[in-house]
């Protein structure tokens, strides 16, 4: 049963799969927070918990200085790829932000722009601030996934729930 809940709750999320990252990010042994991967080429844990926060703060700040959310122009090769302590700020950072928004901040309208192909094609579209957290909030869950697997190659286990849809969740808990 679908219950109706305030965009507020789409903060709240956000604020805990950040914080569900920066436990994950603790747990780890320093060397293999930065260790390329072999199931997932070319990533390392600390990469993707970069483009996890990449889409958390495009969002937050590009609406704080009132311009366009841009998802696709990041900055990469950053300290947060190699450094733990790194990241673990930026969440932080990140988390207060969140928590600094109201109602108002999360139905107001937005502007993003996103990459339509490899050649760089974009287009703008409308969107809320609501709306764009909870797909940070989405996207990050996908890569949560992807940081398991690559941690599972280093023999780091994680939580059982950490890169889990809630629809997955949710599904799973009605079949038992």
């Amino acid at each position: 049963m679908a219950m109706s809940c305030s965009p507020s709750a789409v903060c709240q999320t956000a604020s805990a799969l950040l914080d569900q990252c920066a436990g994950f990010i603790q747990a780890l042994p320093d060397q293999t927070y930065s260790t390329e991967s072999r199931t997932i080429r070319g990533g390392t844990l600390g990469k993707h918990v970069r483009h996890v926060v990449d889409h958390f703060a495009a969002a937050v700040g590009a609406f704080e200085r009132g311009e366009i959310i841009d998802y696709d122009h990041r900055e990469r090769c950053v300290p947060m790829e190699n450094d733990r302590t790194s990241a673990l700020d930026a969440i932080a950072e990140l988390r207060a932000q969140i928590a600094a928004l109201t109602e108002a901040h999360l139905n107001h309208p937005v502007r993003i722009r996103v990459m339509l192909s490899g050649d760089g094609s974009e287009t703008e579209l409308s969107s809320t601030l609501g709306r764009e957290l909870f797909f940070a909030a989405h996207h990050a869950i996908h890569h949560h996934a992807m940081m398991k697997a690559i941690a599972a190659e280093f023999g780091v286990e994680a939580d059982a729930a950490f890169g889990k849809a809630p629809s997955t969740i949710n599904f799973e808990s009605a079949r038992r």
